[in-house]
């Protein structure tokens, strides 16, 4: 009887926290979420910087999704109260354009421009900015 009670508290604890079963670690230990058709969620972590978000985007764009290196990444809702973590901030990501605002690229790396975009390589290319720092904390 303990082992069923067991297996029944499992599925009772995975039934209320969904997300986590969802979450892609990026490699600069950032969670990615799928927050709806198209479009994810990267949750910050203590000292988070535009440049760390940009990197959860791009690894799960290439990493998961297997879009080409050459594929754009635009930044859909700024960065903000995460929708898929309580008590965090996460900034939004698609693959496709928003409609209706400026999508040329700049020169500034921003999470809070809607419309700001930049190709999945050069995202994924900011998770290595850090490599040195984060070498000894890597688990």
């Amino acid at each position: 009887m303990t082992r069923r009670k067991t297996v029944l508290a499992l599925l009772g604890v995975g039934l209320l926290a969904p997300g986590m079963a969802l979450a892609f670690q990026a490699f600069n230990r950032f969670e990615v979420y799928p927050v709806s058709k198209g479009v994810i969620e990267v949750v910050n972590r203590n000292g988070s910087a535009p440049k760390d978000f940009w990197c959860g985007a791009g690894d799960y764009a290439i990493r998961v999704l297997r879009t080409s290196a050459t594929q754009r990444i635009y930044l859909v809702r700024p960065v903000g109260p995460a929708v898929t973590v309580k008590g965090r901030k996460g900034v939004h990501y698609a693959l496709q354009p928003p409609p209706g605002v400026n999508t040329t690229p700049g020169y500034s790396v921003s999470v809070k421009v809607v419309g700001d975009n930049m190709t999945a390589s050069m995202a994924q290319n900011y998770c290595y900015d850090r490599l040195e720092e984060d070498f000894w904390l890597r688990p």
